[in-house]
């Protein structure tokens, strides 16, 4: 458990066989609200219409079935 706390990671075995993966989970980072909002306010700006026009090239809308 304590080398789980330092990020090991286990591969778990049966007959010799790899059955499984032992992770640390990961931790949640706080991000505090005025960090997050100085961040997003140095981001670019989203043109929408250029958005929607992309995404509407990539995903059809229509509701023939897919193959």
């Amino acid at each position: 458990m304590r080398a789980l706390d330092e990020g090991e990671v286990f591969i778990v075995t049966r007959n010799g066989v790899p059955v499984g993966e032992l992770t640390p989970l990961r931790r949640h980072r706080f991000v505090a609200t005025e960090a997050a909002v100085a961040i997003f306010r140095a981001a670019p700006s989203v043109d929408y219409l250029r958005l929607r026009d992309d995404l509407d090239g990539l995903a059809s809308q229509g509701a023939t079935p897919r193959a």
